[in-house]
């Protein structure tokens, strides 16, 4: 195990709206508070790492983009 992956604390998860074709990421937290975050079809491939406050920014403009995660209704399709 190399050193990079030896600062990750946490088990990896993956999104309980992961299903069918195994399209997602999953995360895991470092020590430090940082997110690494990785392609759960190639988990041997580098993670990438985000600070919190840069994970937090980017979930936010997710939400503030309409990218909330909510089923579009049947009049916006």
């Amino acid at each position: 195990m190399s050193a990079h992956h030896a600062r990750i604390r946490t088990p990896w998860r993956r999104s309980s709206r992961s299903v069918g074709m195994n399209n997602c990421v999953e995360t895991a937290c470092y020590a430090d508070g940082a997110l690494a975050v990785r392609d759960s079809k190639n988990v041997r491939l580098p993670h990438l790492r985000f600070s919190p406050q840069a994970w937090t920014g980017f979930v936010r403009s997710l939400d503030t983009a309409g990218f909330s995660g909510a089923e579009p209704s049947a009049g916006s399709r």
